[in-house]
């Protein structure tokens, strides 16, 4: 009798090409899979409404979890469950939000944070819209007419723009505490660099508690001035229900918003590209063709706009995830849902939100150090792993007008129709200045490929 068990166990290792029913492996295993994808996502994905709560813009951490968890249900649905992916919180619109928090132009004259966010949360809405738009043009005419008019040279150079946009807000926050940015930053180094296994893929979690956990036991201890940057306060915490519903904050929509939040679609929808690429070069699965970047795209836009429509960030496919199906083995779409549960279930906590909340912004300065030059890095790569060439006029051209307007109109350009003002941001000049010029120049050199040993990049953190 005992030679069963031990025949079952040897059936249970997963074979190198990867499993895709985790039902072998039995529940309990797949709970502690689900949890491991939980936190893969989680530093990134608590950290948006940080860092919007920095901004001045108030985006509850229960509802973003609920999104992020809700979000990837939905997008499993529309894409038959056959893809393993996690959409949590998208750093893309870090840049975006952070323009409507300084708006003070028109209707946004003299307007608190707390009224700037629903008009903020109402462009979001819209370039959930565009996803829906793309994948309907793409399920209409096929996905390479589509890509010749999103070259890297035009996205490549955009994404680059936001993290170099967001680059003095991470100074900011870290200004408030140097020391304690400093040991965020170093942790996040020493974990991807030196990291093994799980700690590898988690860098950014970790970022955040390892300093956390330093500047709790000082706090504790006495050692901290309560007016330190570092010092933690924990009287909104002991005050927190432990169980309690989400803030819901609706969305409204003003046409300088929505110029602000849509044209990142453009970039995002590039990202979503190369983490699709990915999770199919990853899993041996070709998503692109089966279910088809159509849908993958209208779970991801889908996802996103209800998110806003509730008072949650831009969703995104994560990249973090990826690296954990690496990791596991594991291809199975029902981990990632379980993971999604998670989510769901800590949304539930106002405790656990306040808990979040008390992280000192030296921290969240420090985890940015390293985010926004990574949007600005992997934009780089974007350029580079698709073989832009530099040497051809036009593509210079391209690039240098998307850098030079999306730096060089620090106010964007406001003029009035009728009675509304709006404001074009200098992002969204840059996009569409880009866009343009790589429809008019002669010379297009490039051609979007489905093939998923195509190794696209990921900007969406």
């Amino acid at each position: 009798m005992s030679s069963k068990p031990v025949k079952k166990a040897a059936k249970l290792q997963i074979p190198e090409e990867g499993l895709l029913d985790a039902r072998v492996l039995g529940w309990p295993r797949m709970l502690v899979l689900g949890l491991q994808h939980m936190f893969a996502m989680f530093g990134a994905t608590v950290l948006v409404p940080l860092l919007l709560n920095e901004y001045g813009l108030p985006m509850s951490i229960q509802t973003t979890l609920l999104c992020a968890g809700l979000g990837t249900l939905l997008f499993h649905v529309l894409t038959k469950l056959k893809v393993p992916a996690f959409l949590g919180s998208s750093f893309a619109f870090l840049g975006g939000f952070s323009t409507v928090a300084n708006l003070d132009t028109g209707i946004f004259a003299n307007m608190s944070g707390a009224e700037k966010l629903p008009y903020a949360l109402g462009g979001v809405v819209v370039a959930g819209v565009l996803y829906l738009i793309m994948a309907l043009i793409i399920k209409l005419v096929g996905v390479r007419r589509v890509m010749r008019f999103l070259p890297p040279v035009v996205t490549g150079p955009i994404i680059i723009s936001i993290g170099l946009i967001l680059a003095s807000s991470a100074i900011d926050s870290a200004s408030s505490c140097w020391w304690l940015a400093f040991v965020a930053l170093a942790t996040i180094i020493v974990a991807n660099i030196f990291g093994k296994g799980m700690i590898k893929i988690i860098p950014i979690l970790l970022g955040v508690l390892v300093p956390y956990a330093l500047s709790l036991v000082l706090t504790l201890t006495g050692v901290l001035d309560p007016s330190s940057g570092a010092y933690i306060h924990f009287e909104e915490v002991a005050a927190a229900k432990i169980v309690g519903l989400q803030p819901f904050t609706l969305p409204k929509f003003d046409w300088t918003a929505v110029l602000v939040m849509a044209p990142i679609a453009i970039a995002t929808m590039m990202e979503h590209v190369g983490d699709i690429s990915a999770i199919s070069a990853t899993t041996g699965q070709n998503f692109v063709e089966d279910p088809g970047l159509h849908r993958t795209l209208l779970g991801d836009g889908l996802a996103t706009s209800l998110a806003a429509l509730i008072g949650g960030p831009a969703n995104t496919t994560y990249g973090e995830n990826t690296g954990v199906l690496a990791l596991s083995r594991v291809y199975d779409p029902k981990v990632v849902r379980l993971a999604a549960l998670f989510a769901i279930v800590l949304s539930f906590s106002p405790v656990f939100a306040q808990l979040v909340h008390s992280i000192p912004a030296a921290i969240v300065g420090g985890v940015s150090f390293i985010l926004y030059g990574m949007i600005s890095a992997i934009g780089v790569r974007n350029v580079v792993e698709n073989h832009v060439d530099l040497s051809k006029s036009r593509n210079v051209i391209i690039a240098a007008v998307i850098l030079v307007s999306a730096l060089g109109f620090g106010d964007g350009l406001s003029f009035t129709i009728g009675t509304t003002t709006i404001t074009l941001t200098s992002l969204a000049i840059a996009a569409i200045l880009g866009i343009v010029l790589n429809a008019v120049l002669p010379g297009k050199d490039y051609e979007f490929k489905t093939d998923t040993g195509v190794q696209f990049t990921t900007p969406h953190k």
